[in-house]
Protein backbone atom coordinates (compact mmCIF):
# COMPACT_ATOMS: atom_id res chain seq x y z
CA UNK A 1 0.00 0.00 0.00
CA UNK A 2 1.47 3.31 -1.14
CA UNK A 3 0.02 6.29 0.70
CA UNK A 4 0.46 8.55 -2.31
CA UNK A 5 -1.99 6.40 -4.28
CA UNK A 6 -4.60 7.11 -1.62
CA UNK A 7 -4.03 10.85 -1.65
CA UNK A 8 -4.15 10.85 -5.45
CA UNK A 9 -7.41 8.92 -5.74
CA UNK A 10 -9.46 9.51 -2.59
CA UNK A 11 -10.48 12.40 -0.39
CA UNK A 12 -10.54 12.66 2.51
CA UNK A 13 -8.08 9.93 3.50
CA UNK A 14 -8.46 8.67 7.07
CA UNK A 15 -5.36 7.53 8.97
CA UNK A 16 -4.48 6.65 12.56
CA UNK A 17 -1.24 6.47 14.49
CA UNK A 18 -0.21 3.97 17.17
CA UNK A 19 2.92 3.28 19.17
CA UNK A 20 4.23 -0.18 20.13
CA UNK A 21 2.72 -1.39 23.42
CA UNK A 22 5.17 -0.72 26.23
CA UNK A 23 4.47 -3.78 28.40
CA UNK A 24 2.51 -7.02 28.53
CA UNK A 25 -0.61 -5.40 29.98
CA UNK A 26 -0.67 -2.78 27.22
CA UNK A 27 -0.11 -5.47 24.60
CA UNK A 28 -3.18 -7.35 25.84
CA UNK A 29 -5.35 -4.26 25.37
CA UNK A 30 -3.80 -3.29 22.04
CA UNK A 31 -5.62 -5.90 19.96
CA UNK A 32 -9.02 -4.71 21.12
CA UNK A 33 -8.14 -1.06 20.54
CA UNK A 34 -7.01 -1.73 16.98
CA UNK A 35 -10.06 -3.90 16.27
CA UNK A 36 -12.46 -1.18 17.44
CA UNK A 37 -10.79 1.46 15.29
CA UNK A 38 -10.43 -0.87 12.30
CA UNK A 39 -14.25 -0.99 12.20
CA UNK A 40 -14.11 2.71 11.22
CA UNK A 41 -12.39 1.63 7.98
CA UNK A 42 -9.24 3.76 8.14
CA UNK A 43 -7.33 3.99 4.89
CA UNK A 44 -4.09 3.23 6.71
CA UNK A 45 -2.50 2.95 10.14
CA UNK A 46 0.99 4.00 11.20
CA UNK A 47 3.31 2.68 13.91
CA UNK A 48 5.96 4.86 15.54
CA UNK A 49 9.62 3.97 16.07
CA UNK A 50 11.57 4.34 19.31
CA UNK A 51 14.21 7.04 19.69
CA UNK A 52 17.61 5.69 18.80
CA UNK A 53 15.94 2.50 17.65
CA UNK A 54 15.29 1.72 21.32
CA UNK A 55 12.10 -0.16 20.51
CA UNK A 56 12.77 -1.22 16.95
CA UNK A 57 11.77 -4.83 17.68
CA UNK A 58 8.51 -3.69 19.24
CA UNK A 59 7.83 -1.45 16.26
CA UNK A 60 8.46 -4.28 13.82
CA UNK A 61 6.28 -6.70 15.79
CA UNK A 62 3.46 -4.17 15.91
CA UNK A 63 3.62 -3.50 12.19
CA UNK A 64 3.77 -7.24 11.58
CA UNK A 65 0.63 -7.73 13.66
CA UNK A 66 -1.26 -5.09 11.69
CA UNK A 67 -0.07 -6.33 8.30
CA UNK A 68 -0.05 -10.10 8.68
CA UNK A 69 -2.50 -10.89 11.46
CA UNK A 70 -5.06 -8.15 10.98
CA UNK A 71 -4.41 -7.47 7.28
CA UNK A 72 -4.63 -3.72 7.72
CA UNK A 73 -2.92 -1.24 5.38
CA UNK A 74 0.05 0.00 7.37
CA UNK A 75 2.90 2.49 7.31
CA UNK A 76 6.05 2.03 9.37
CA UNK A 77 7.94 4.90 10.97
CA UNK A 78 11.70 5.10 11.08
CA UNK A 79 13.56 7.56 13.30
CA UNK A 80 17.20 7.79 12.31
CA UNK A 81 18.72 9.61 15.28
CA UNK A 82 21.74 7.74 16.58
CA UNK A 83 21.51 4.86 14.12
CA UNK A 84 24.22 4.03 11.62
CA UNK A 85 23.53 3.27 7.95
CA UNK A 86 23.81 -0.49 8.44
CA UNK A 87 21.31 -0.44 11.31
CA UNK A 88 18.89 1.62 9.25
CA UNK A 89 19.27 -0.74 6.30
CA UNK A 90 18.53 -3.72 8.55
CA UNK A 91 15.30 -2.10 9.75
CA UNK A 92 14.25 -1.21 6.22
CA UNK A 93 15.11 -4.66 4.85
CA UNK A 94 12.84 -6.20 7.47
CA UNK A 95 9.97 -3.91 6.55
CA UNK A 96 10.51 -4.59 2.86
CA UNK A 97 10.34 -8.33 3.51
CA UNK A 98 7.11 -7.78 5.41
CA UNK A 99 5.57 -6.13 2.37
CA UNK A 100 5.51 -2.57 3.71
CA UNK A 101 5.66 -0.08 0.85
CA UNK A 102 5.43 3.28 2.67
CA UNK A 103 7.87 4.52 5.32
CA UNK A 104 7.36 7.66 7.40
CA UNK A 105 10.75 9.24 8.00
CA UNK A 106 11.69 11.47 10.94
CA UNK A 107 14.99 12.38 12.52
CA UNK A 108 13.79 11.50 16.00
CA UNK A 109 15.01 12.86 19.31
CA UNK A 110 17.96 11.87 21.43
CA UNK A 111 17.05 8.96 23.71
CA UNK A 112 16.94 9.68 27.41
CA UNK A 113 18.86 6.50 28.19
CA UNK A 114 21.90 7.28 30.29
CA UNK A 115 25.08 6.59 28.43
CA UNK A 116 23.50 6.53 24.97
CA UNK A 117 26.14 7.13 22.30
CA UNK A 118 24.96 7.82 18.74
CA UNK A 119 26.61 6.02 15.86
CA UNK A 120 29.36 8.25 14.42
CA UNK A 121 27.77 8.02 10.96
CA UNK A 122 24.21 8.68 12.06
CA UNK A 123 22.15 11.26 10.18
CA UNK A 124 21.69 14.71 11.65
CA UNK A 125 18.56 15.61 9.67
CA UNK A 126 15.50 13.82 8.33
CA UNK A 127 16.30 15.16 4.85
CA UNK A 128 19.60 13.26 4.90
CA UNK A 129 17.88 10.06 5.99
CA UNK A 130 15.27 10.48 3.25
CA UNK A 131 18.04 10.90 0.69
CA UNK A 132 19.78 7.77 1.97
CA UNK A 133 16.59 5.68 1.76
CA UNK A 134 15.49 7.04 -1.61
CA UNK A 135 18.80 6.12 -3.19
CA UNK A 136 18.59 2.50 -2.05
CA UNK A 137 14.92 1.50 -1.78
CA UNK A 138 11.64 1.76 -3.64
CA UNK A 139 9.60 2.84 -0.62
CA UNK A 140 7.14 5.71 -0.82
CA UNK A 141 8.38 8.15 1.82
CA UNK A 142 6.47 10.51 4.08
CA UNK A 143 7.81 13.18 6.41
CA UNK A 144 6.72 15.51 9.19
CA UNK A 145 5.86 19.20 8.96
CA UNK A 146 5.43 21.72 11.76
CA UNK A 147 2.73 24.40 11.34
CA UNK A 148 4.05 26.33 14.35
CA UNK A 149 7.68 25.60 13.51
CA UNK A 150 9.91 22.87 14.89
CA UNK A 151 11.07 23.67 18.41
CA UNK A 152 14.70 23.66 17.27
CA UNK A 153 14.12 25.74 14.13
CA UNK A 154 15.46 29.29 13.95
CA UNK A 155 12.25 30.42 12.29
CA UNK A 156 9.17 29.03 10.58
CA UNK A 157 10.53 30.11 7.19
CA UNK A 158 13.77 28.18 7.74
CA UNK A 159 11.78 25.20 8.94
CA UNK A 160 9.74 25.29 5.73
CA UNK A 161 12.98 25.47 3.75
CA UNK A 162 13.99 22.23 5.50
CA UNK A 163 10.66 20.72 4.51
CA UNK A 164 11.30 21.69 0.89
CA UNK A 165 14.62 19.85 1.10
CA UNK A 166 12.84 16.75 2.42
CA UNK A 167 10.55 16.91 -0.60
CA UNK A 168 13.45 17.46 -2.98
CA UNK A 169 15.23 14.43 -1.51
CA UNK A 170 12.23 12.15 -2.01
CA UNK A 171 9.43 12.77 0.51
CA UNK A 172 6.09 12.38 -1.27
CA UNK A 173 3.66 13.53 1.43
CA UNK A 174 3.69 15.45 4.71
CA UNK A 175 1.81 14.82 7.94
CA UNK A 176 1.66 18.05 9.91
CA UNK A 177 2.19 18.19 13.65
CA UNK A 178 -1.10 18.78 15.41
CA UNK A 179 -2.28 22.24 16.33
CA UNK A 180 -5.41 23.46 18.08
CA UNK A 181 -6.15 26.39 15.80
CA UNK A 182 -6.75 25.55 12.15
CA UNK A 183 -5.41 28.93 11.11
CA UNK A 184 -1.92 27.68 11.98
CA UNK A 185 -2.39 24.78 9.58
CA UNK A 186 -3.87 26.73 6.68
CA UNK A 187 -1.30 29.53 7.00
CA UNK A 188 1.41 26.89 7.03
CA UNK A 189 0.12 25.21 3.89
CA UNK A 190 -0.02 28.58 2.11
CA UNK A 191 3.59 29.35 3.07
CA UNK A 192 4.72 25.86 2.05
CA UNK A 193 3.12 26.21 -1.36
CA UNK A 194 4.79 29.59 -1.84
CA UNK A 195 8.12 27.95 -0.98
CA UNK A 196 7.63 25.24 -3.60
CA UNK A 197 6.34 22.39 -1.43
CA UNK A 198 3.78 20.72 -3.68
CA UNK A 199 3.14 17.32 -2.08
CA UNK A 200 -0.02 16.62 -0.01
CA UNK A 201 0.05 18.11 3.49
CA UNK A 202 -2.18 16.33 6.01
CA UNK A 203 -3.33 17.87 9.30
CA UNK A 204 -2.64 15.91 12.47
CA UNK A 205 -5.39 15.64 15.08
CA UNK A 206 -4.63 15.21 18.78
CA UNK A 207 -7.82 15.01 20.86
CA UNK A 208 -7.74 16.07 24.50
CA UNK A 209 -7.47 12.85 26.52
CA UNK A 210 -6.67 14.39 29.89
CA UNK A 211 -5.82 17.93 30.92
CA UNK A 212 -2.42 16.84 32.23
CA UNK A 213 -1.49 14.92 29.09
CA UNK A 214 -2.60 17.79 26.87
CA UNK A 215 -0.31 20.21 28.71
CA UNK A 216 2.64 17.78 28.65
CA UNK A 217 2.32 17.00 24.94
CA UNK A 218 1.86 20.65 24.01
CA UNK A 219 5.14 21.47 25.77
CA UNK A 220 6.98 18.62 24.07
CA UNK A 221 5.58 19.33 20.60
CA UNK A 222 5.39 23.11 20.70
CA UNK A 223 1.64 23.18 20.09
CA UNK A 224 -0.13 26.31 21.30
CA UNK A 225 -3.01 25.76 23.67
CA UNK A 226 -5.30 28.48 22.35
CA UNK A 227 -7.38 30.70 24.66
CA UNK A 228 -10.51 28.94 23.39
CA UNK A 229 -9.15 25.52 24.32
CA UNK A 230 -7.67 26.77 27.60
CA UNK A 231 -11.10 28.03 28.67
CA UNK A 232 -12.54 24.58 28.00
CA UNK A 233 -9.73 22.88 29.90
CA UNK A 234 -10.16 25.22 32.85
CA UNK A 235 -13.88 24.50 32.90
CA UNK A 236 -13.31 20.74 33.29
CA UNK A 237 -10.12 20.84 35.39
CA UNK A 238 -11.93 19.30 38.37
CA UNK A 239 -14.38 17.18 36.39
CA UNK A 240 -14.43 13.41 36.01
CA UNK A 241 -12.44 11.67 33.27
CA UNK A 242 -15.47 11.10 31.04
CA UNK A 243 -16.39 14.79 31.06
CA UNK A 244 -12.85 15.76 30.11
CA UNK A 245 -12.80 13.14 27.37
CA UNK A 246 -16.11 14.34 25.94
CA UNK A 247 -14.91 17.93 25.99
CA UNK A 248 -11.91 16.85 23.93
CA UNK A 249 -14.12 14.94 21.50
CA UNK A 250 -16.43 17.93 21.01
CA UNK A 251 -13.47 20.25 20.38
CA UNK A 252 -11.86 17.86 17.91
CA UNK A 253 -15.13 17.34 16.02
CA UNK A 254 -15.44 21.10 15.56
CA UNK A 255 -11.84 21.31 14.40
CA UNK A 256 -12.15 18.38 11.98
CA UNK A 257 -15.45 19.66 10.62
CA UNK A 258 -13.79 22.94 9.68
CA UNK A 259 -10.76 21.21 8.15
CA UNK A 260 -12.89 18.90 6.03
CA UNK A 261 -15.18 21.65 4.83
CA UNK A 262 -12.11 23.54 3.65
CA UNK A 263 -10.98 20.58 1.60
CA UNK A 264 -8.03 19.01 3.41
CA UNK A 265 -6.79 15.81 1.74
CA UNK A 266 -7.20 13.78 4.90
CA UNK A 267 -7.11 13.58 8.69
CA UNK A 268 -4.37 11.84 10.68
CA UNK A 269 -5.37 10.91 14.25
CA UNK A 270 -2.85 10.51 17.05
CA UNK A 271 -4.74 7.81 18.94
CA UNK A 272 -2.30 7.46 21.86
CA UNK A 273 -3.31 3.78 21.71
CA UNK A 274 -6.86 4.60 22.80
CA UNK A 275 -10.03 3.95 20.85
CA UNK A 276 -12.92 5.92 22.32
CA UNK A 277 -12.06 9.49 21.30
CA UNK A 278 -10.89 8.77 17.76
CA UNK A 279 -13.75 6.33 17.19
CA UNK A 280 -16.45 8.73 18.36
CA UNK A 281 -14.99 11.68 16.43
CA UNK A 282 -15.01 9.63 13.23
CA UNK A 283 -18.51 8.35 13.88
CA UNK A 284 -19.84 11.87 14.31
CA UNK A 285 -18.10 13.15 11.19
CA UNK A 286 -19.44 10.22 9.20
CA UNK A 287 -22.90 10.97 10.58
CA UNK A 288 -22.59 14.42 9.02
CA UNK A 289 -21.39 12.88 5.72
CA UNK A 290 -18.02 14.57 6.06
CA UNK A 291 -16.09 11.30 5.93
Amino acid sequence: MRVTDLYSNKAPVLSMEFFPPRDAAAAEKFDGIVDKLAKRNPDYMTVTFGAGGSNRDGSYQTVQKLVKEKQLPSVAYIAGYGLGPEEIAEVLDNYKALGVETIFVIRGDQPRDEGFVPHPDSFSYASELIDFIKGRYDFTLGCAGYPEGHLEAESLDKDIACLKKKQDNGAAYVVAQYCYDNRFFFDYVEKCRAAGVSVPIIPGIMPVYTVKLTNILAGVCGATITPQLQDKLDAVADADKETVLQTGIDFAVDQCRDLLRQGVPGLHFYTMNRSKSTGEIIDRLKGENLL
